[in-house]
This record gives structure tokens, C-alpha cells and sequence, in this order.
């Protein structure tokens, strides 16, 4: 299992390397044509972001723009994308990594240097969709942690194997080359994610990974790439079904949809990272009136954003249209620590068990 994913790796850095390679030739092809070099590039715009009915999730469509040498305001772009990818073929051939940050302050030695990060990303996530891969085969890895796992599942990391049960109590974090890590062994059913590290650590406290035989990811709120990436490999490689717990609010209905269908911002590499089947287990508004919790009154902007909810695609599921409505209608909202009115082990020992003997 181990070799045929060292061949995986494998393949993944030389596609990458070949796609480095063919944009770099592109411009040497314009060059000994005598042509403008220019590089072609999917728009990102929001009217070229599709939803997919079939795949679930967005993609983008067909349209592209054309940065080129030919266009004085876009000479600086152009020239800034050609090395930041020269960089990053250095960093995947010697199979090394830099930070966003540090990608940022390497810039300021090329003469062609960005005006702040915002302007450095946005050329990296450029380079992303005009190869169609990912910024972390790219080399470039943010700044934010992943999540924290716990349960009975032993990753190997290098030479280094770990389990997650022998991690201490925060768990193991999730590695941004999370592509790099093998999954040696695993004991569990099924994979519980919950948008808050106090959700995590009760249940920790409560063996709840004994419970529901589990594995307990602690999103640390909006899920970063590389917890999204390792949400969908579990799904996809270990056929474990993904639960997710958030918040009884808009937004936490958000942080699950895109873990399940994606971002819009990131439909280029949504086939990475949306996980599809993944479920969302609650804090939905059938919960605050079921489970009588306390609550707070939805603010303006709380009903602004489950308008806004109900109007994308991603919700046109009848039970989201449904849950949408009645939280609307009961002008209410509440936190996943909500249960605790009940015990601190009532969201262990009631909630959970009763929530996944309905979906399961």
C-alpha cells in the first residue's frame, strides 16, 4: 500500500514539475516565433464560477483572459507570474516548502517585487488555475494550522509514524502537505467534525472517539484547505462517512457547505477538496426548538446571510430550504456549547447518539 502511494507522491510532483516546465515553454515558443509571449488564464470571475449538479460543488467554466507582454499593464504581472513559478519549480525540485509570508519577502530580491502579500497570493492562485494544481503541490503552504484529529488512526509522516490517540489530548494537527502523509491503520466508523476546539476537547474528555468508534476533528472554525483535503481523503480512501457539527447559525451552516460542495472562490481546485457526501449532522434550527436550547436573537446581518443562503445553489436541498426557514422563522440562533444547559455530558451521551441513529 506504502509503495503504490510513494508512486502517487511521485507522480503528483512530476505532473506538477511538467506543468512548471510547459508554462515556462510557452513563453520560449512565443519568443522563437517572434510573438508577444502571453500566458492564458481561466477567469475567476464570478460569472465564469459554475455549480455542478452532477459533481455537487463549483467549477469553473470555459472563459479565459490572455495576460501579455504586449499589454504594458500587465507587463509587471506577467513577468511576476513567470517567477513565482520559477520559484516554485525550484521548491518542488528539491522537495521543499515556503509560506505564503516567506514567498512575499523572497519577492522583494526580484526586482519585480509585490506591493504587499494580498498581491503575491493572488499571482500564486493565478499560477494554480492556469496549471489546474494545487498551491500546496506547488510547494506554497499557508500560515494557518490545520485541525486536530483524535481516535484510533496511525498516519506516517516522513519517517515518522504517529497516532492520533497517542498525540495528547489537542490530538494530531493536520499537516498543510497533508498529500504527503500515508494512512497506515486505522480503527474507526466513521469521522465527527465540529467547528469549535471546546466542542473537541469535551468530546475528547467524554471518549466520545470510544463511543461512536470515531474520529474527532476539530475544525478551529472555517476549515483551512489542508482540513479539507484530509476530510476528503478519509472519505475517499478509508470509505469513512464525514459528519459535521457546527454552530446553530448562518454561518456555521456556511463553514459545513464548504466542506461538503466547496468555495466559490476556490472552484479551481474544489475536486481536491469539497467532500460531497459529508453530512451535516447539526446544530441545525429543528435542534434549538427540539432540544429546547438556549438561544440568542439572529442580528440583522444573521438574516441578511440566510436570505443570501437560500438563493445559492449549493442549499437548494429541501432539508437546508427547510432549516433555513424555520431558523428564519424562529429568529433564533445557537452555539454547539448550548447542550451544555443539560450537563456537559448530555451532548456525549444524548445528542450525538440519538443524531447519528437518525442519519444512519
Amino acid at each position: 500500500m506504502a509503495d503504490v502511494k510513494e508512486v502517487n507522491r511521485l507522480d503528483r510532483k512530476e505532473i506538477t514539475m511538467n506543468k512548471l516546465k510547459g508554462l515556462g515553454q510557452t513563453i520560449i515558443d512565443d519568443v522563437n516565433q517572434s510573438k508577444i509571449p502571453s500566458l492564458k488564464i481561466p477567469s475567476r470571475g464570478t460569472s465564469n464560477i459554475v455549480y455542478d449538479e452532477d459533481k455537487r460543488y463549483y467549477i469553473l467554466g470555459e472563459r479565459a483572459g490572455k495576460r501579455s507582454l504586449g499589454n504594458v499593464k500587465q507587463i509587471k504581472k506577467l513577468g511576476q507570474m513567470i517567477f513565482v513559478s520559477n520559484f516554485c519549480k525550484d521548491l518542488v525540485q528539491r522537495e521543499k516548502t515556503a509560506t505564503l509570508r516567506e514567498m512575499y519577502y523572497v519577492s522583494e530580491g526580484w526586482g519585480l517585487g509585490f506591493d504587499n502579500q494580498q498581491e503575491s497570493n493572488i499571482v500564486g492562485e493565478d499560477i494554480e488555475v492556469t496549471l489546474g494544481t494545487s498551491r500546496e503541490d506547488l510547494g506554497l503552504m499557508p500560515e494557518e494550522d490545520g485541525a486536530s484529529v483524535y481516535g484510533d488512526i496511525v498516519f506516517q509522516e516522513g519517517d515518522v509514524e504517529i497516532n492520533a490517540l497517542k498525540s495528547g489530548k489537542s490530538g494530531y494537527t493536520i499537516s498543510p502537505t497533508i498529500d504527503e502523509v500515508d494512512f497506515l491503520d486505522h480503527n474507526v466508523e466513521r469521522v465527527i467534525a465540529v467547528e469549535t476546539m471546546g466542542m473537541f476537547h469535551r468530546m475528547v474528555q467524554e471518549n466520545a472517539y470510544k463511543k461512536f468508534n470515531t474520529l474527532i476533528v476539530g475544525l478551529k472554525g472555517q476549515a483551512a484547505r489542508a482540513t479539507r483535503r484530509f476530510l476528503k481523503r478519509v472519505n475517499q480512501e478509508l470509505n469513512l462517512p464525514v459528519y459535521i457539527c457546527n454552530d446553530g447559525d448562518p454561518w456555521g451552516f456556511h463553514i459545513a457547505m464548504v466542506i461538503i460542495s466547496g468555495s466559490a472562490k476556490l472552484a479551481h481546485v474544489n475536486h481536491d477538496l469539497a467532500t460531497p457526501d459529508a453530512k451535516f449532522l447539526g446544530v441545525s434550527a429543528t435542534d434549538i426548538v427540539n432540544y429546547d436550547l438556549p438561544t440568542d436573537p439572529l442580528k440583522d446581518i444573521d438574516v441578511l446571510r440566510l436570505k443570501e443562503l437560500s438563493k445559492d445553489p449549493r442549499y437548494r436541498d429541501e432539508h437546508w430550504q427547510n432549516e433555513i426557514k424555520k431558523m428564519l422563522k424562529i429568529g433564533r440562533k445557537a452555539e454547539q456549547q448550548s447542550f451544555s444547559k443539560y450537563g456537559l455530558e448530555y451532548v456525549v451521551d444524548t445528542y450525538f447518539p440519538e443524531k447519528l441513529d437518525a442519519m444512519e
